[in-house]
């Protein structure tokens, strides 16, 4: 009998220690369905944006994303980002993406660049923000003068 409760104690223990990750692998296919198609960034805002620069994702100041396309492919989770503001401060850049949409709302990115998806080991994950037929944003956390702010890239489909 001893050995019986130990058993179901260890393993409600077991169950109940089960590690949430951020990056659940719970899709939502409907909404990864909604963005399915090309699209381009109109608007990237955050607070302090007219004298202060982010860098996004580790590639360029937050403004040279400003009509950066964007394309999605939902049956498989890759896609196509593609820099290419006119200003000369922004470099032209463009590389593979695989990306997901995961139940807890959040949209999983990682760019490829010339690997494959399995040796990259790091991503962004940003929250998915008013989605419809048209438009939709990304929010991500960035350190902005020492303070967690948010920026938004609000996009639009093309």
């Amino acid at each position: 009998m001893k050995k019986i409760f130990f058993l179901l104690l260890l393993s409600i223990a077991v169950i109940g220690c089960k590690s949430t990750s951020v990056t659940n692998t719970k899709l939502d296919n409907k909404t990864e369905r909604m963005l399915k198609g090309n699209w381009t960034i109109t608007a990237v805002n955050f607070p302090g944006s007219n004298y202060l620069k982010v860098n996004s994702f580790n590639l360029e100041d937050s403004s040279c994303f400003i009509g950066s396309d964007w394309s999605f492919i939902s049956n498989n989770n890759k896609g196509q980002m593609s820099l290419n503001n006119p200003s000369t401060d922004c470099k032209d850049f463009s590389s593979p993406i695989t990306w997901y949409v995961n139940k807890d709302g959040n949209f999983v990115l990682k760019i490829i660049n010339d690997h494959k998806a399995k040796n990259v080991n790091s991503g962004y994950i940003l929250r998915l923000n008013n989605v419809t037929e048209t438009s939709f944003d990304l929010i991500d956390k960035v350190n902005v003068a020492g303070q967690v702010k948010d920026i938004t890239y609000s996009f639009q489909r093309q």
